[in-house]
Formats: structure tokens, sequence, C-alpha cells
């Protein structure tokens, strides 16, 4: 990671793994002017933006600033550099990321941004709602950076490591006895883990259990079937969040997720809907936890739903 100071960190951040992933409001406040620094919103609700945001922040919308335009996959290095230079970001350019939920969308874009090894990244625990509850200062001041001089040269984005495809889940299922486990087809007998990893579900109970294959008072879109991948184990992510939007004490987030099973010595994925709870998740045990080898699967159940023969479990995970 780089090296911007935490000042202002809160008590309860004291045994995280990697401490400086994180900065309190507070410490946000206290850098607005910052000429190394920039601020970035990420929000579910691409209108918040404009109705008031932090002095200098700039918008990251995930429909269309993150995604590739005609496939389902993410910006290329080309496009991920020109992203950058618009937003007056430099190579050198602590970011520090922000935005509503409690930083879905925050973490998931920190999360892309890793992709492309842009490590001198941040996130502001509490996010969008604890500003707000802090009648810290907003404006509507949209910041311009054109003509400015900013040149940014990305890394080809590297996938492996903190990215999880299907057939990287696939071969985490154990196929049974008499089973050829090279034949993904026949991978839909799978019911049960390999030895030494873990898949974490961080969706609600009911879209977990297969009664929904959406979120409540969401669209009713997506996958085609309910339930789970076998073996997966729900811990929703808004277990590791506080009231306020902070993140939980290093203790109690090792019990929350050591209790289900999810252990630092275990090859780790984590999933939702689309990727982006997934990436709260994948932030919290990367990061906050410290474990090693821990991958957002972003295909998740719009992909794992909607896959031909694939290995689905409905109702509640048995007791460990």
């Amino acid at each position: 990671m780089g090296t911007a100071s935490n000042v202002g960190q809160s008590s309860s951040q004291a045994g995280y793994a990697h401490p400086e992933v994180l900065v309190s409001t507070e410490w946000v406040e206290q850098h607005l002017n910052d000429r190394n620094i920039r601020i970035i919103e990420a929000d579910e609700d691409v209108l918040l933006y404009e109705q008031g945001h932090i002095p200098g922040a700039v918008k990251l919308d995930w429909h269309t600033d993150l995604q590739d335009d005609l496939r389902r996959d993410y910006l290329d290095k080309a496009a991920f550099e020109k992203l950058c230079e618009a937003r007056g970001i430099n190579n050198d350019t602590t970011v520090i990321f922000y935005g509503d939920k409690n930083n879905w969308w925050a973490t998931y874009a920190f999360w892309v941004f890793q992709l492309f090894g842009h490590t001198n990244a941040r996130v502001m625990d509490g996010g969008r709602q604890k500003w707000v509850a802090e009648q810290l200062p907003l404006t509507k001041d949209v910041p311009s950076f054109s003509g400015g001089n900013y040149n940014y040269t990305a890394q080809e984005r590297r996938d492996e490591g903190i990215r999880a495809f299907r057939d990287d889940v696939l071969d985490m299922l154990d196929p049974g006895e008499g089973v050829d486990a090279s034949k993904n087809r026949r991978k839909s007998q799978a019911k049960k883990l390999k030895e030494g990893v873990a898949l974490v579900d961080v969706r609600s109970g009911p879209e977990y259990t297969g009664e929904m294959v959406h979120m409540v008072n969401y669209p009713q879109e997506g996958a085609q079937r309910g339930g789970h991948i076998p073996g997966a184990r729900n811990i929703p992510w808004s277990q590791a969040a506080k009231e306020d939007g902070t993140f939980k004490g290093v203790e109690e987030l090792r019990n929350i997720y050591g209790g289900e099973g999810i252990v630092v010595d275990k090859d780790v994925v984590t999933y939702c809907r689309i990727g982006e709870r997934s990436s709260h998740t994948w932030f919290v045990l990367k990061y906050l936890l410290g474990y090693p080898r821990v991958r957002n699967y972003d295909g998740s159940w719009t992909e794992w739903g909607n896959l031909v023969d694939a290995p689905i479990e409905k109702g509640a995970a048995p007791p460990r």
C-alpha cells in the first residue's frame, strides 16, 4: 500500500491486518485541499453525487465508467488510463473511495483499481452515510481536470489473485467418486466443496435459500434459478458493518467468519448477485483480517443461476 497518513482513525480499527487502507471522515476533512489526493464517490444510486458530494470529489458511475461497453467485463488498460486522467489521477495519487450503501460500490471500485495495480488507494470508513450524519461539508460543484497535467500509465489488467471466474468456482467443487472432474457438465452432481477451500455467499437469507433471486425491493431480473452454490456459507455482507456504516472491530469480524469455517488458511471466494456486495466482504477478509487467498467472483449469481447444468442447492445451510 501507499504511505498516506491515518490521522483520525478510530480505536476500533486497532488490530486490522492493513489499517492503512482505511481513513476516517475526520482525516478526509483535514485533507480536502491536498493536491496528492483524489476523492472518488461511487454510489449505487448514481444520482446522489449531483445532490451534494464531498468538496473536490469526482464521480465514478459503475454502470458506465468501469464496464466494457460490449462484453460483460471490465474496461481494458487504455480505457482505465483515460478514466484516471479524466479524473485528475496520476500514478502517485492517493485515491480515497466512498459511497452509499455502507461503501458497497466504493469497495467495488477499490477492487477494480487493484486489478490495474493502483495500490495507493483507501476507503473512507463509514462512507457517505457517516459524512452526512456528521454534517460535514457538501457541495454541488463538479471539479474539472481538462487540460491538467495528468498522465497515467496502468499495468495490464491482472485478474489472477483477486478475481474468480465460474470455472475457478467449479474447480472448487468435489465432483464425487466416479465423476470425471475434467468434464464441467458432470459437475452438476457436485454437492460439497473440496478440502481447503471456502465459498462465502454474502446475499440475504432469502436469496441464499432460493426463495428469491434478487434483493428485496429490487428488480426481479438476473438469474433464472434461485439457491446457492453447493457448500457456500451464508454470511450477509451487512454483518461486517456497524449501524453508522463503519466496519466492525477485528475480533468481532474474526468470530463472524471463523464461526462459519471461513478461516485464514483456506482459499476463499466471495460472491453475491453481481459482485458489489461480495467486494465489500472481499475487502474485509483481505485487508481487515489479512486473509492471503481471497477472490471476488463478480459473475456471481446472475451468471451461476443462468448456467446450464450448474450445481445448485436450495434451503438453509446445515449447522457447522
